[in-house]
């Protein structure tokens, strides 16, 4: 595609407000507080502004449903006449949404059980989730956290910022933090400054994070003021949620060249969805629009078993094709890692199409987006790294081992089994299989050595 086959998307701004807000006074229409203060949320809101189905009414009219609220910035995305919508399909509920689904779960990522003090999620060893709001500027209908997010009594108090902090700074390993919830750039300034400040003031604390949709949600909320504070507490970086390219308006564009100017970098995070954005043409669209207002794809969420959010699940096979669509087909930065958060608290598994077809000691054989196979040569005079060698490993050798694979790798040891394995296993073949502490093994930490002892006179 050539430049000038590029749509244009430099628009003029509006010079009054859309319908059925045309007699609201521009200044207000742009003000974040008058839209937060007339968001969407009954049916005769949204009466006014798209023809309901009766899907739409049933979901709106539930009892106990999730929150519902839409900033009319947003609502003006919305096609009137097509329920179909991808921009109304992810705010607007329908009675798909209270139909339970097989193996949902209410908090399907176990961030509670990860939780050492309320607000704080630590799944991974050095970054930490930091809850610090329960409310949206609008509430998307496949939220993961839709079991407290919304609830106006479930928000985190000073009391419950103070012990948050208090974990962090008397937990070293942690050097990243992210800031989410709920979505903290709706809470107050100052409120906000001051979370910032005193995260700013732990000293392993490199890096903060801040996870939002407000930019395309609520575009008018990022204003220079709130600009000129965030851009004080750098290393900053933002995360925002991007679903489709319809939701890139002018408005989105102008705040998001705002922060990028603020030296923020920008990433965004996109969940697949089926009836959202389950078309390779479509996400290759996105991606493009948002490397071009210089945000960088980072994930590509496949949804969560989350209540709520069955109908919008897509088969894995649909994010494997659209990541096929997209390597080698665009630019490498415009290209997102396709994950499952995987359930029950596993954490974020990337999920990629097989380019390594096979291998051998001295070559592997590999495919590219075309599907051409090629072979890479493995070199024969390698000289292995070596740890005692490099100041790096020796820095690192009285911290915390690597869990996982990582740490079989890195050695001593030789095997990793889940929980109750040998137990289930110690009188297979006539064996028994012990745990013996031997010798203190990698980093210093004592070393178990699983031992086979014969039990050939148990047998006799």
């Amino acid at each position: 595609m050539q430049d000038q086959d590029l749509p244009l998307e430099i628009e003029e701004p509006p010079s009054s407000p859309p319908s059925p807000w045309e007699d609201v006074p521009l200044s207000q229409w742009n003000d974040w507080r008058w839209q937060l203060t007339h968001r969407l949320n009954t049916v005769a809101d949204f009466a006014r502004v798209i023809r309901l189905t009766d899907d739409e009414i049933t979901g709106l009219s539930a009892p106990g449903r999730f929150r519902v609220d839409v900033t009319p910035y947003f609502a003006t995305l919305m096609d009137p006449d097509d329920p179909n919508c991808p921009i109304r399909r992810q705010v607007v509920p329908t009675a798909a949404e209270l139909m339970p689904f097989p193996a949902e779960m209410d908090d399907s990522l176990a961030e509670d059980a990860h939780s050492p003090v309320p607000g704080v999620v630590h799944r991974y060893p050095d970054r930490v989730l930091m809850l610090v709001t329960t409310q949206c500027a609008s509430y998307c209908r496949f939220c993961t956290r839709s079991r407290m997010v919304g609830n106006p009594e479930a928000q985190f108090s000073r009391a419950d910022f103070d012990r948050q902090l208090d974990y962090l700074a008397r937990t070293p390993q942690v050097r990243d933090v992210l800031l989410s919830g709920g979505d903290a750039l709706i809470l107050p300034q100052r409120l906000l400054e001051e979370l910032l400040q005193r995260l700013r003031a732990i000293p392993h604390i490199e890096i903060i994070r801040i996870g939002t949709r407000v930019p395309n949600f609520l575009p008018q909320r990022i204003t220079p003021d709130l600009v000129a504070m965030l851009r004080k507490y750098h290393p900053l970086w933002m995360n925002i949620h991007f679903n489709h390219p319809k939701e890139i308006t002018p408005a989105v564009a102008t705040a998001l060249a705002r922060l990028a100017d603020a030296g923020i970098p920008l990433g965004a995070q996109t969940v697949l969805m089926a009836g959202v954005n389950d078309c390779p043409h479509l996400m290759a669209d996105l991606m493009h629009k948002l490397v071009r207002n210089r945000v960088r794809p980072y994930y590509l969420y496949q949804c969560d078993m989350v209540h709520g959010a069955g109908h919008f699940r897509t088969p894995v096979a649909k994010g494997i094709e659209i990541m096929e669509a997209l390597r080698g087909h665009t630019s490498g930065y415009a290209i997102p890692t396709f994950v499952i958060d995987a359930p029950q608290g596993g954490g974020k598994v990337p999920i990629l199409p097989n380019y390594l077809l096979s291998q051998s000691e001295s070559r592997v054989v590999v495919r590219n987006f075309e599907g051409f196979i090629s072979t890479y040569v493995q070199p024969t005079a390698y000289r292995s790294h070596d740890p005692a060698a490099c100041t790096y490993c020796q820095a690192h050798q009285d911290k915390t081992r690597r869990d996982g694979i990582a740490g079989l790798l890195a050695g001593p040891e030789l095997s990793m089994a889940p929980e109750g394995w040998r137990r289930r296993h110690q009188h297979q073949a006539g064996v028994v299989i012990l745990p013996i502490k031997t010798h203190n093994g990698h980093n210093g930490h004592p070393r178990t050595q699983v031992a086979g002892v014969e039990m050939m006179e148990a047998f006799a």
